[in-house]
């Protein structure tokens, strides 16, 4: 199959490889860095001596999605027919590579991939050594794994890291601690860059992101911004995200928002209640999330489809993980589609409350369901459990884009985890706390 590359990507795949170098893709989504920083390592494997490389996404999942598969552009497909997924019972999951040795033989390359979002990942790969690391969504990973995977490829024979990260703000720490503090070569993308883009999907998207002077400045030019205008501005990763439920589980219940081409969230939420001083305290988790976008994947999956993966994997699953039965389902009351395929499954789907008809004060509609989330999450109320599988990638996302208009309205855009979010709220506010 022909590929169709821009100059800026073949430029990229072409260049030569500096010793000890950072390469840092850095610009906006849907801009084909990944896909060619993909192309360039595969070059790179291919020339180096050193066997073992990393990679390292968000966790390893995402690793595995953006890099190793990477919408059928990735390393498992530049190599097919020369690569297999392989497990190492001490080192975990790698692409094995058949490569050329030079010598007219050929050897055998290991990229392992990993997740490096925690305080602690780094542990997965402490100890080994490499010929190279590469960071996807390098902003997003925590500080720990940057240090420790820098030091993993000291003895390497031809040292090599490759970078992408969509623009960060401008005091983000991987600027100063790691784009700074490395042999750092920094190239900028653009939609522009990405050839599969056509003319006709560019202005919609142009269209879409002119609402919000934070996105358009971020997700359509590419620069680095301090985000005006987010909802959430005052969620933390470090004092929102548990790393187990505290206090003694009271109702588990699911909620979601569903999609086609948009995306489907849904969420396990656990209540949970602690007796201080004679009152309770109740807390609402967000324990687990499954979430699905077909313009983020390239694949559209029908309605049944994802339905069926709720319904037979991921509620099941949570109810093992949990050890508790859900008391009700609650779908977004425009998304039928969904709410009766689950109830084919004999779930128990009924419609969120969207704060459709909703006033109280000033405010009316989905700005008093965000007012009470904002609550609940500077109060601490409103948690994040730490879980590897059906994690909150996707969610944390969205929380550092969904942001306002200059009307003050929230913008159309990354926010399908923010509603399904709000419609667990709404339950657990009128049931809890009201």
């Amino acid at each position: 199959m022909a590929i169709q590359f821009s100059e800026k990507q073949l430029a990229l795949i072409r260049r030569p490889f500096i010793d000890g170098s950072l390469e840092v893709n850095e610009g906006t989504p849907r801009s084909g860095k990944t896909t060619a920083g993909a192309f360039r390592a595969a070059r790179y494997y291919i020339e180096t001596q050193d066997r073992d490389h990393l990679v390292l996404g968000y966790n390893h999942e995402q690793a595995f999605k953006l890099f190793i598969d990477c919408d059928g552009m990735g390393l498992l497909h530049i190599f097919a027919g020369n690569c297999r997924i392989r497990h190492d019972p001490d080192y975990g999951d790698f692409l094995g590579i058949t490569t050329p040795d030079g010598r007219g033989g050929s050897t055998e390359k290991r990229i392992f991939y990993k997740g490096g979002g925690k305080a602690d990942s780094y542990k997965s790969f402490q100890g080994l050594s490499f010929g190279s690391v590469v960071f996807l969504e390098i902003d997003l990973l925590h500080s720990n794994t940057w240090q420790e995977a820098f030091r993993r490829t000291m003895a390497a024979r031809k040292r090599w890291h490759l970078a992408d990260l969509n623009p960060p703000s401008p005091q983000h720490p991987v600027i100063k601690d790691v784009f700074e503090a490395q042999r750092t070569i920094w190239q900028h993308w653009t939609m522009d860059d990405n050839p599969i883009l056509t003319p006709e999907r560019k202005q919609a998207l142009y269209e879409q992101l002119k609402k919000s002077p934070y996105l358009y400045e971020r997700d359509w030019l590419g620069h680095r911004c301090i985000p005006q205008g987010v909802i959430y501005s005052m969620f933390s990763q470090r004092e929102n995200v548990k790393a187990k439920l505290e206090g003694d589980i009271v109702e588990m219940y699911f909620s979601g928002d569903g999609g086609l081409s948009d995306a489907t969230s849904v969420c396990c939420n656990i209540v949970t209640r602690d007796n201080k001083a004679g009152k309770p305290i109740y807390r609402l988790y967000r324990a687990a999330n499954y979430y699905y976008s077909g313009s983020d994947t390239g694949t559209v999956k029908a309605m049944s489809v994802q339905a069926r993966e709720i319904a037979l994997t991921f509620v099941p699953w949570c109810r093992n993980k949990f050890g508790r039965r859900e008391t009700c389902l609650l779908i977004d009351p425009a998304c039928k589609a969904l709410r009766e395929e689950l109830k084919l499954y004999g779930l128990d789907a009924r419609n969120a409350d969207n704060n459709g008809h909703e006033i109280a004060g000033n405010s009316k509609g989905i700005k008093v369901g965000i007012e009470r989330v904002q609550s609940s999450i500077e109060e601490r109320r409103l948690l994040w459990l730490d879980t590897e599988e059906y994690g909150h990638y996707d969610c944390f996302r969205e929380l550092g884009l969904y942001v306002r208009d200059q009307h003050g309205n929230p913008v159309d855009a990354y926010n399908h985890a923010m509603d399904d979010m709000r419609y667990g709220h709404n339950y657990f506010y009128k049931h809890y706390i009201k």
